[in-house]
């Protein structure tokens, strides 16, 4: 499996989470694979856990980078995308920034609309140059 497939199946996870949030990822993981719907990648898993232990480190970064958004108003998939990335970009070291946004940017196209991909762009690009990337 490819990172791109690993970030796509971390998003659904995040993704779904956003939906069950008393439901963790270890137990998301567990049920897609009792169901045989979802196989997860080793990278899938880390990246849904991790931001499942950061998300509140997270979501104060979005919110204070989303100029004019609160974070309750921002799609769930727009949501689950910049979690996504924000996690890469902070926890995981051996991903470049760039990619991490890129992935999210063309994720969004899947999964969201152009505007969403521009508004995620716009986020993660305003958090890295304050990472100083």
């Amino acid at each position: 499996m490819t990172r791109r497939q690993a970030r796509e199946q971390a998003f659904i996870l995040i993704f779904e989470k956003s939906f069950h949030p008393e439901t963790t990822v270890e137990e998301l993981i567990a049920a897609a694979h009792e169901a045989r719907y979802l196989e997860v990648d080793a990278f899938a898993a880390l990246l849904a856990t991790t931001e499942q232990e950061k998300q509140a480190e997270i979501d104060a970064l979005i919110e204070q980078t989303a100029i004019g958004w609160r974070k309750d108003r921002l799609a769930r998939v727009s949501l689950a995308l910049l979690r996504l990335a924000l996690c890469e970009m902070l926890y995981i070291e051996d991903v470049p920034v760039n990619v991490s946004i890129n992935e999210a940017v063309e994720l969004a196209k899947v999964y969201a609309s152009q505007e969403d991909a521009a508004f995620i762009n716009g986020v993660l690009g305003t958090v890295s140059r304050g990472l100083g990337a």
